[in-house]
């Protein structure tokens, strides 16, 4: 009996330790691909997640846009498309997230910060800076 519960107990830890592979949207946060992403001029990597959003947002690229601040921490803009979207609560926003909000609006926040709200994950930009300004020109091309 004690053998059984003990191959049960190793099971049950197995399946955790491979379900924490995944967000609880069974979104893998693989990195798919890394693009470039000029942002007024300054390039950036940015590593996209695998993902049914991101497949469809690359088929635009280059994508050039005119972002806008908000509340200090993000820059957003709408596309006119919709995408498919797998929305999650992260929790917790990290300095250089690049998100969707709802099925069109694309955000890159330059602070980390706790949030209630949901996003589908698109990526993340490694030593992404404050961005000081109101409005910035955002370019984002395949390599």
């Amino acid at each position: 009996m004690k053998k059984v519960l003990s191959v049960v107990f190793l099971i049950i830890i197995v399946l955790s330790i491979v379900g924490c592979e995944k967000n609880s949207n069974n979104v893998t946060e693989k990195v798919s691909d890394t693009v470039k992403v000029f942002i007024d001029d300054k390039e950036y990597k940015l590593n996209l997640y695998d993902n049914e959003t991101v497949d469809s947002l690359v088929k635009l690229f280059p994508l050039e846009v005119t972002m806008k601040t908000l509340n200090e921490n993000e820059v957003y803009v709408y596309l006119d498309e919709k995408f498919p979207t797998n929305s999650s609560n992260p929790k917790t926003i990290n300095t250089g997230d690049v998100m969707l909000y709802g099925d069109n609006c694309l955000v890159i926040f330059y602070k980390t910060f706790n949030t209630s709200y949901s996003y589908t994950k698109i990526g993340h930009i490694d030593d992404l800076p404050v961005i000081n300004e109101d409005t910035v020109r955002v370019r984002i091309e395949k390599e």
